[in-house]
């Protein structure tokens, strides 16, 4: 049975993050990941165009630990020769599909340690273990493998599996009712000639990003967006908010006592939940008051208002929309509904299995997790289990965000050498 000192679950750019940083700090260490699905793929359901990014590009998968890695962002420019017209720009946010193209770029150069349409199905202790255990048996369904599962063990284990797309309560997706995390791959299968009526819900940068995205591509289309709060709120992205992403925020945050964590939640969540880039809202309003003045009116803003149920009648999909504002229900018949509420975090335990039995938790039930990204186990379960996301209760805003995942993946790699270093000095690692 195949050994590996690292193995992934999960190849979005988190653990991409972390191959790289595997490669150029820990080569001698023995690495593998496994991701369920075909290829690379980092909300491809979002890839719109126009759609920018909210973090800067030196914000990419290697700079905040290694300036000076052949894997950054300005690397890639330059080896795709656009490195002077990208400066030209003189813009720091790329579009969403540049900053794709430039993770699929870095993904080329570390394929060999990536199996595709490998998922990982359970995670165990090895049979007949007894006492403590220094690596896990990570079960793999894989077509290749004899009786289509794989089976390899793991010293550490590193669970980077994507945030779970979150519907509004007591709503199901269906061929008429889609989250955003979908948007363009449903949006393709239509024929935007039966679109007329479609409706988007939620007040962030994905919801406005759609309602524009829908308003320019069905010109006979009235669009309709459902926002809980009484108009988009703008991203304070101003400097010194900017700080709460830093590096170092994350030791602020770790350390800090509860009403600090609660401060970092109550003054800085305007940095990225639930907000919307003033560019996108500026191109919103301009839109709606253009109709106004030619009477066509296609945007239909309906604030102070949420998504209370759907169904379908007679082939239409009827949404059910409560007002706070009226404190009363009224319907709204439209082709496409779109959800775009969010997401939630990461949970280990679907991945654990078994094991998540030996993880320890708080007193509100979340598991407990180390500074340095490692999840806080009985005694006797010495194989380390990181997690990549799903910490935002210990480590704070920047859990889920491209905004350090560079750092990040460095810490990791060096706790993981770290200890493997000193298994080795005492004998314990075969």
């Amino acid at each position: 049975m195949e050994t590996y000192d690292v193995v992934g679950v999960g190849f979005g750019p988190a653990n991409l993050s972390l191959a790289i940083a595997l490669a150029e700090e820990a080569a001698d260490l023995s690495a593998v990941f496994f991701e369920r699905r075909p290829r690379l793929s980092w909300h491809p359901g979002m890839m719109v165009p126009s759609a920018r990014m909210q973090v800067s590009f030196l914000k990419d998968l290697v700079t905040f630990r290694n300036p000076r890695s052949a894997f950054g962002f300005v690397s890639y420019l330059h080896e795709s020769g656009r490195l002077s017209r990208f400066v030209n720009n003189q813009d720091f946010f790329p579009t969403r599909r540049e900053f794709h193209d430039y993770l699929e770029w870095a993904e080329a150069k570390l394929r060999p340690h990536v199996r595709y349409g490998a998922e990982v199905v359970a995670v165990r202790a090895p049979a007949g273990t007894h006492g403590p255990v220094d690596r896990v048996l990570v079960e793999v369904r894989d077509a290749s493998a004899p009786g289509g599962v794989r089976p390899v063990q793991a010293r550490n284990l590193v669970i980077s599996t994507g945030l779970v797309p979150r519907m509004p309560g007591g709503i199901d997706r269906d061929e008429s009712v889609w989250h955003s995390s979908e948007f363009l791959d449903r949006f393709r299968e239509r024929d935007p000639a039966g679109l007329r009526r479609v409706a988007v819900a939620g007040a962030g940068q994905s919801a406005a990003e759609i309602v524009r995205f829908l308003y320019d591509a069905l010109p006979d289309a009235r669009v309709h967006a459902i926002v809980p709060s009484y108009g988009y709120s703008i991203a304070d992205s101003t400097p010194f908010a900017n700080q709460v992403f830093d590096p170092d925020a994350v030791d602020h945050y770790f350390h800090g006592s509860p009403r600090a964590r609660d401060a970092f939640w109550r003054y800085h969540k305007n940095t990225n939940y639930s907000v919307v880039d003033d560019e996108v809202i500026r191109d919103l309003y301009r839109r709606a008051y253009d109709d106004e003045v030619s009477g066509a009116e296609r945007l239909d803003f309906v604030p102070l208002s949420r998504v209370a149920a759907v169904k379908s009648v007679m082939g239409d999909t009827r949404v059910t929309v409560y007002s706070t504002a009226r404190e009363d229900c009224y319907d709204l018949d439209v082709d496409v509904l779109v959800c775009a509420t969010g997401y939630d975090p990461m949970d280990p335990s679907g991945v654990l299995g078994e094991l998540a039995g030996q993880c320890l938790r708080e007193a509100d039930g979340r598991v407990r997790v180390d500074r340095d990204y490692r999840l806080v186990t009985d005694p006797d379960l010495h194989c380390g289990i990181y997690l990549q996301g799903g910490t935002e209760h210990t480590h704070g805003l920047s859990s889920s965000l491209l905004s350090n995942v560079a750092a990040r993946s460095g810490e990791i790699t060096r706790s993981i050498g770290a200890r493997l270093a000193h298994e080795l000095g005492n004998g314990v690692r075969p």
